[in-house]
């Protein structure tokens, strides 16, 4: 059996995946998604099903860490869009990264919520208009479990430093990132890159999408993905 498990990142939710999940499952793949639910519902965090040889964990951003250590550390396949090791660089641009982020996290619950979530999914869809995005937390009603949901979860962001514990040594990994990104820096991107040599058995595949920036979301990006899958 083929399994894929998708972890979202920041602010994000399971309806990310949505046209992901209609062309896996056209071929014969099953899919879940892990949900931290940020609308105020229970989090979800999928297993793999004992049948399943092929266990495929695909991550966003932050969602490399959020997913369940034990998801991850079975995974056959991983395949990283757009995420990190460490989020804040050391130094003066890390200084001033971290000061946005406690920034961010007072206006949680506050009058500049929305306002404050708005500038980051623009960030997020950046080249690409904000409507491009799948789903937002815009258009749903926070509640307070999902706030404190919110800011653990950036809390996280700010002191993550490495790989998470359970990444799998002996897994194939892919690695996709836009040269537009404007949440993951690019000493950041690199970073990831001399994480994951240092670390794997086998070093992973690393695209960088020409013109692409943090939401790693057109068709053709699923299609290649895909076909990388396909080719192991």
């Amino acid at each position: 059996m083929k399994q894929v498990i998708t972890m979202h990142g920041w602010a994000g939710d399971a309806s990310h995946w949505a046209h992901w999940q209609r062309a896996f499952a056209a071929s014969g793949w099953l899919w879940s998604n892990a949900e931290r639910d940020y609308g105020g519902g229970n989090p979800v965090q999928p297993s793999w099903q004992p049948e399943a040889n092929r266990r495929v964990l695909i991550c966003h951003s932050l969602g490399f860490h959020l997913v369940d250590a034990t998801t991850l550390e079975a995974a056959t396949d991983l395949v990283l869009l757009a995420s990190f090791s460490r989020f804040v660089p050391e130094g003066a641009a890390g200084r001033a990264l971290r000061t946005g982020l406690r920034g961010m996290a007072r206006q949680i619950g506050t009058s500049a919520e929305q306002t404050m979530l708005k500038q980051f999914l623009e960030r997020v869809a950046a080249p690409l208009p904000m409507h491009a995005l799948q789903g937002s937390l815009l258009r749903q009603s926070l509640s307070n479990p999902g706030r404190d949901r919110l800011r653990q979860d950036l809390q996280l962001l700010s002191r993550v430093e490495e790989l998470p514990p359970a990444c799998p040594k002996q897994a194939r990994v892919l690695v996709l990132q836009g040269d537009q990104d404007a949440i993951v820096i690019k000493p950041v991107r690199q970073q990831l890159l001399l994480h994951l040599n240092d670390h794997l058995l086998t070093p992973p595949c690393r695209l960088e999408r020409q013109g692409e920036g943090h939401a790693l979301i057109t068709p053709e990006l699923q299609r290649l993905v895909h076909k990388w899958l396909a080719g192991a």
